[in-house]
């Protein structure tokens, strides 16, 4: 398997669990507003949708961690670092990922399975109401999330490695964007004529990808 191959196949697990936990929201909204008509329009609130609405959106955040490290999405300050040349930028990811990211994760997911474990061998309750949901399954999602995270840290590294031989980001895998929705909608709008249309695309391409070069390592692919 080639570098780009093991690449790919990672960041596609990371993408695929973060678009499967993305459902959740879904979930999550008819949980609130089902509470919020219970409570305010027929006077009967439900204790324990305060817990799952937590455990949902609980779920979505970890699972998404592994997507948004392989879409190169979180929080960066970038002031420093988008003035670096690639391979600057690949030592310093290299470093911090050996010396903080790898350690951290590993003991997430080791604490985590333990964590996990003694809540499913005890089959465990919330406590926060009196009648509280179960919580074990919510739980393991905390080492499953760490593991995906660490799957996808390897990939990390494996880029800055080969950014340090080549001096080129490797390849990500692409996913819908913002510019995507501008394209669609002034694609079908009728008060955009084709011109206009084009110039407001191109420029929305431009600003996307100059904020992406400023901080982003490696280019997209479909």
């Amino acid at each position: 398997m080639t570098a780009e191959r093991f690449l790919q196949s990672i960041d596609g697990i990371s993408t695929f669990a973060g678009k499967a936990a993305a459902w959740l929201i879904l979930g999550l909204m008819g949980l609130v507003c089902a509470e919020v008509f219970k409570r305010y329009m027929l006077n009967m609130p439900t204790a324990w949708i305060f817990d799952a609405s937590n455990m949902l959106y609980g779920t979505l955040f970890m699972l998404c961690g592994a997507y948004t490290l392989a879409q190169n999405g979180h929080v960066r300050g970038d002031f420093l670092y988008s003035s670096m040349r690639p391979r600057t930028q690949a030592s310093l990811d290299l470093v911090l990922y050996i010396v903080f990211f790898l350690p951290g994760i590993a003991a997430l997911v080791y604490a985590g399975w333990d964590y996990a474990g003694d809540s499913w061998r005890i089959r465990e309750h919330s406590n926060v109401t009196a009648d509280g949901p179960p919580v074990y399954h919510f739980k393991a999602m905390i080492p499953l999330a760490g593991t995906l995270l660490l799957l996808q840290g390897m990939a990390e590294i494996t880029r800055a490695a080969i950014c340090l031989k080549t001096g080129v980001w490797p390849s990500r895998l692409k996913d819908v964007s913002e510019i995507d929705v501008v394209e669609e909608q002034l694609a079908h709008s009728e008060h955009v004529d084709d011109d206009v249309r084009r110039n407001a695309i191109a420029q929305a391409q431009e600003i996307e990808e100059s904020a992406r070069q400023r901080g982003m390592g490696g280019e997209t692919q479909k």
